[in-house]
Order: structure tokens, then C-alpha cells, then sequence
């Protein structure tokens, strides 16, 4: 079975982690699987070393420069389009709303739905919902989302998860490795996925300025932050209350991927107070490294983590949960390694070609291209 991934990106955002180790998930199950993806600002290969097993197809996509976000969208639906060339595959998989819209007829995972307001961004949502001939959700509450506003039902194959690689970095033969972050940082809060809006930075501002006062030497940590939209306004007024409270976070920006276990494993807690996920998989990592995990008190979280996480519904209350989680809690650790074990890629990858199997494609068995 020849199998087409698509991704909007080579960066290391929730969706293309998924996507990278999906395909070769697949590929160790015999599937000949290709990932498509924009190679944005020049970028020669995706953030971390992909299996030889998965071929890669990166289509260049430079820089504009003032290129607003709705322009940038579009540019990027319509180079995917023109490179991508579908009759090489026999299922053809997008994993978000740029590569669902490039290719017209095609699986999607909706990872999560997302909200817009600009009218031609409004509509590559709803078509990357609506023209898909089959769909997957990664937990049954966004599969809900899109049953009740849309009428659809998504099959649900959760994700996977890299428990070898973020356990073995909690491990006593990883202890270098997380002292030079603890050397580095003291201790600290993490949050993993930058500052933006859906990933609740300002409410994790104003928890952290609260335990702050009673843990003065405690850090606030953000890695990652890459992304397609303008979130600049949102930034500026993260940096004006930072000031405001007089607390400085420390704000890595892009981590190698080689050493981002060693960072999830060496903090004391991991934030994770989101407004808006699919999953969760940069939490489920922290399960698996060890850490506690302090989450928003959301439906999908509570579906995804159970007992094994604890739950914030305010700002007041992630204060208080980040400072109780610091005190270990041998149960809930051991609870939440016992499902990050448990969610492998390798069950995802199979429920993926039972999916296939069972979902072909309108014709033939093959996937046919709208343009």
C-alpha cells in the first residue's frame, strides 16, 4: 500500500510530530509511505532524523516578506496543490487544513477545530472538514465537536507516544543530561509549544507571578513557538504584564530535538493549561518522562489523562496546582506512566491500515486528485 502523509510544515508542531512518527510507525509495518510537506524558509529536512524506511517529499516554500497570515495560507494550499501529484498513491492522508485543502479528496485527521473570523479562512476550514471522504480524530471529544456541528463521524485512533525515548531520559544514566538544564535554568515550570493563545500563556503568566512569592527561586519555561499565525499582539501583551508583574520567564523558543527529553524530564513540573487541544501529546511526553502535569480542567483533557494529571480551571487554581505538584506523588506518577506505555505508535499505525483498508477511496481503490 502506497501511502501519501501530509503535513503543512517541518517544524516541531504537535501535528507533525504525529505525522512523522505515524509514517514510520507504517513503514515498520511494510507500508510504503512518503511525507509531503512545505519546506518553509529554507529549510533542507524536518526538525529531527526521519526513518530511511519513510521517503520525503519537502516542496520549497521561501519567505515573503509582510506577507500577511491569510495571504501566507493561501500561498501555502496552492504550492502544495501544484507539486503534489496524487496518482502516485493509493490512499492519500492530510493532517491539517492547508494539506486537506491542497489536495482536494483525501482522509484527514482533524486534530483539533479550530476558529476564525477571516472569510477565506473560514472556508479552508470548513472545506478541510467537510470535502474529506473519510475522517480520523485522535479522541472521541473532537470527534464529538464534529458530529454535532457538522453531522460527521470521525473513526477515533488516538495517538502514540514515544515512551522509550522521554522515559529513558528520566532514567539515572540521564542524569547529566537534565543537570545541564538544571545547571542552566534552577528550577523550573515548564511549557512546551510557545506563546499564543490556545497554549494559555497569559493565564500561566499570572499563575506563575502568584507561586513565584512563595518559591522565589522557581523559573518559567517556554520551548517551541513556531507557527503559521500572527500572534504578535498576544506577545506584546505577554511582555507588557511580564513587567507589569515583575517576573521574567525564560523563553527558549525552538529546542533540538535531542535534547527536548532531557528538558521535559528535568523540570519539576510541566504546565500544560491549553484552552484548546486534540490530545495532548507534549503532556502524555511528560507523563512519560516522570513529571507531573498540571492541565486546563477541558472535556478532551480529562478524556485523554484521567486521574493521572491534575486539572486547573483558573488562573488561582494553576497556581495552586503548580505548587502542589511539586510534591511527588509516587500513585499518579506511576498511573501516568502506566498509559503513556500504553499508547504506542505501533497500535496506532495498525488501526491505520485496518482504517485504509476499510476506507480505499471513492475510485478504484485510489485516491483522485480535484484539480
Amino acid at each position: 500500500m502506497r501511502i501519501a502523509l501530509l503535513t503543512y510544515s517541518t517544524k516541531p508542531r504537535g501535528g507533525v510530530v504525529h505525522t512523522l512518527n505515524l509514517a514510520e510507525a507504517l513503514a515498520r509495518h511494510g507500508a510504503d509511505v512518503t511525507v509531503w510537506s512545505l519546506a518553509r524558509g529554507g529549510d533542507d529536512g524536518f526538525f529531527r532524523r526521519v526513518d530511511p524506511a519513510v521517503t520525503q517529499r519537502l516542496i520549497p516554500f521561501a519567505d515573503v516578506p509582510n506577507e500577511t497570515v491569510t495571504g501566507r495560507i493561501v500561498r501555502s494550499i496552492d504550492t502544495m496543490r501544484n507539486a503534489f501529484d496524487p496518482t502516485a498513491h493509493d490512499i492519500v492522508h492530510a493532517q491539517d487544513c492547508i494539506s486537506a485543502n491542497a489536495v482536494g479528496t483525501c482522509i484527514r485527521t482533524i486534530h483539533h477545530l479550530d476558529q476564525f473570523t477571516t472569510p477565506i479562512l473560514v472556508e479552508c476550514h470548513e472545506k478541510a472538514v467537510v470535502n474529506p471522504y473519510a475522517r480520523i480524530c485522535v479522541s472521541r471529544a473532537v470527534a464529538q465537536e464534529v458530529r454535532d456541528g457538522w453531522g460527521l463521524s470521525p473513526t477515533v485512533i488516538p495517538n502514540g507516544v514515544d515512551h522509550r525515548r522521554f522515559h529513558a531520559a528520566a532514567a539515572p544514566e540521564a542524569a547529566d543530561d537534565r543537570r545541564r538544564w538544571r545547571d542552566r535554568l534552577g528550577p523550573y515550570v515548564l511549557a512546551v509549544g510557545g506563546i499564543e493563545p490556545r497554549k494559555g500563556s497569559l493565564d500561566l503568566l499570572e499563575a506563575y507571578a502568584r507561586l513565584r512569592r512563595r518559591n522565589p527561586d522557581l523559573a518559567l519555561v517556554f520551548a517551541g513557538g513556531e507557527t503559521l499565525f500572527d500572534y504578535r499582539d498576544y506577545r506584546a501583551e505577554f511582555d507588557r504584564r511580564q513587567s507589569e508583574l515583575g517576573v521574567e520567564p525564560v523563553v527558549l523558543g525552538p529546542v533540538p530535538d535531542d535534547t527536548l527529553p532531557a528538558l521535559v524530564a528535568g523540570c519539576d513540573v510541566f504546565a500544560f493549561p491549553s484552552t484548546k487541544e486534540g490530545f495532548g501529546l507534549a503532556a502524555m511526553e511528560a507523563l512519560a518522562a516522570g513529571r507531573p502535569v498540571v492541565a486546563r480542567d477541558l472535556p478532551i483533557l480529562r478524556e485523554v489523562f484521567g486521574d493521572t494529571v491534575t486539572y486547573a480551571s483558573d488562573v488561582d487554581s494553576l497556581a495552586a496546582e503548580l505548587s502542589a505538584a511539586r510534591t511527588p506523588d509516587s500513585r499518579r506518577r506511576e498511573a501516568g506512566d502506566a498509559l503513556a506505555r500504553s499508547l504506542t505508535w505501533d497500535n496506532a499505525a495498525k488501526a491505520h491500515l485496518d482504517f485504509y483498508a476499510a476506507h480505499p477511496g471513492p475510485v478504484g481503490g485510489r485516491v483522485v486528485s480535484s484539480r
